[in-house]
């Protein structure tokens, strides 16, 4: 049988791999303009889709070995701005030092990477969605998978240009009992919903600590990237320890981005809210002066601190979902509706009476899902759309954001979630966006 134009470059691909693991002067990587049909926007059945990865450290690095151990996949580059760590994931997946770098830019311009993995921190998702996007690569983010608002408006943009298939990594929303959960609540087995309760998720503080040592091979100012750079700490550098950057602006959201990607993502798919947002955010008490960390500690402080003031949110249909201090389910919501009440955490759906979940999960014991990463897979394969797709994943961090601009600004707001902006208030709209650092801009759409 005839070899496709995909097959064939993916032969010259494994030739060239071996090829460079014996001798550094062949290039690691073909370009895939000389072997393939740029024409082509899905691999055909007997095809692999070469993977890359973009930030492989905490989460990126298992995420990308997901992906990299599908049989319909084929590892084939890593990035990582710690070069030690980008060349112990490389060889990990059998590839050669060259196939390891430390720019984005490497990945993202190189004609032979189908799909690219990212799970960097925030204030890099932005840069890396859109130009990838643009260039054709499908794309696997983890969540919240913007910044800010405008990001999500640029992400958009490039991804619905190209057509690319993009899923979020909300990986509840492939596991069974969430699905039903939401599909439970959202055709109404709860009678009409009177009442949402959410975790009261913590905005961010911010940083000020000492430099300290760099680590051999991190290129520091590029991990700064579109922000101002500042000393190293590792306890910037690290997710979450003492704090860690996922407690920082302007790196992050804190944890109403962190966590409550996950809470409110549930909440919105339960709500047949995933296309759209609330038109107001209501806030009680005074505004959110963040505290400055100047040494390690854990975010104890922080968190009790930055949880007020105290928040909720209305959808144009009057329906409030309230930030509660009571609520510790941080992966879903408390639904109170007419016929009782239910709960959506991960991996889990209750009610009381307990009989309305039991019997729902009982009538779907056949249910089956496919993984979040091997539902990317398929889509890719398919033109499908992903149980995450960008739109779910945009709206649910838009959320997010709105919800810290009003702690931050300490007064309600009322939001339009079809122009994403808020209504007559400027000083808020200065929120929508941040500039980036000059060589970091976002490319013009």
């Amino acid at each position: 049988m005839q070899e496709t134009s995909m097959q064939n470059r993916r032969r010259f691909l494994q030739n060239s791999l071996k090829a460079a693991a014996l001798s550094v002067a062949v290039p690691t990587l073909i370009s895939r303009q000389a072997l393939a049909d740029p024409a082509a926007k899905r691999p055909g059945a007997n095809d692999r889709i070469a993977i890359a990865g973009i930030g492989v450290g905490r989460q990126g690095s298992g995420v990308f070995a997901n992906a990299a151990k599908d049989k319909r996949t084929q590892a084939v580059a890593v990035c990582d701005v710690w070069k030690k760590r980008a060349e112990e994931i490389a060889a990990k997946h059998g590839l050669p030092p060259e196939a390891a770098v430390q720019d984005y830019r490497k990945i993202i311009d190189n004609k032979n990477v189908d799909a690219v993995v990212t799970a960097t921190p925030e204030h890099w998702r932005s840069l890396i969605c859109v130009n990838a996007a643009l260039a054709g690569k499908h794309l696997y983010v983890e969540k919240p998978i913007t910044l800010t608002i405008h990001d999500g408006v640029m992400m958009r943009k490039a991804a619905r240009k190209t057509g690319i298939v993009f899923q979020c990594g909300s990986h509840q929303r492939s596991m069974i009992p969430n699905e039903l959960g939401c599909r439970f609540i959202r055709e109404g087995h709860l009678g009409k919903i009177t009442r949402v309760l959410a975790a009261n998720f913590e905005s961010p503080w911010l940083y000020d600590m000492k430099a300290e040592p760099v680590p051999e091979g991190l290129d520091w100012d590029l991990w700064c990237g579109p922000t101002e750079p500042v000393p190293f700490h590792p306890e910037l550098f690290i997710p979450r320890g003492r704090p860690g950057w996922i407690s920082f602006r302007p790196y992050s959201g804190g944890e109403m981005t962190g966590w409550g990607t996950h809470g409110f993502d549930q909440i919105q798919c339960a709500l047949g809210m995933d296309t759209t947002g609330p038109v107001e955010v209501i806030v009680e008490g005074e505004k959110l002066v963040p505290p400055v960390f100047t040494k390690p500690e854990t975010s104890k402080q922080g968190n009790a601190l930055c949880n007020k003031p105290k928040l909720s949110f209305r959808y144009a249909n009057g329906l409030t979902v309230v930030l509660d201090d009571k609520t510790t389910n941080r992966g879903g919501g408390i639904f109170i509706g007419e016929k009782g009440k239910a709960e959506i955490g991960r991996g889990k759906f209750n009610s009381n009476p307990p009989e309305l979940a039991e019997n729902w999960l009982k009538e779907h014991a056949g249910f089956k899902m496919p993984s979040h990463i091997t539902n990317w897979i398929d889509c890719i394969y398919s033109g499908g759309k992903p149980v995450g797709d960008i739109e779910t994943g945009i709206r649910t961090a838009e959320l997010c954001h709105i919800l810290n601009v009003a702690r931050f600004l300490g007064r309600s707001l009322k939001w339009d979630p079809e122009k994403e902006e808020f209504v007559n208030d400027a000083e808020a709209n200065t929120w929508l966006r941040r500039e980036h650092r000059k060589g970091y801009e976002l490319p013009v759409i």
